[in-house]
């Protein structure tokens, strides 16, 4: 079974990253971009049919691993 995995910043963490690549687009004429935000984005295959257990199991891989829960957001998909 195929489970994706969105993290994001939280909203009110500094983005820096984003940040950088909102003046870059910016630079080559995109100047109608407000604001850029980056994230992680996850496919995860796990040998388990049954959807429940799989998606508690990569909640778990979420908050110990995947995202770090201080700054981040996670939604499985």
């Amino acid at each position: 079974m195929k489970i994706k995995v969105k993290v994001t910043l939280k909203n009110g963490v500094l983005d820096p990253q984003g940040k950088a690549i909102q003046q870059t687009l910016n630079g080559m004429n995109f100047s109608n971009v407000e604001e850029v935000r980056q994230g992680k984005f996850f496919e995860i295959n796990i040998n388990e049919n049954d959807e429940t257990k799989a998606k508690s199991q990569v909640e778990d891989m979420c908050k110990k691993l995947l995202a770090n829960l201080v700054i981040e957001d996670y939604q499985i998909i």
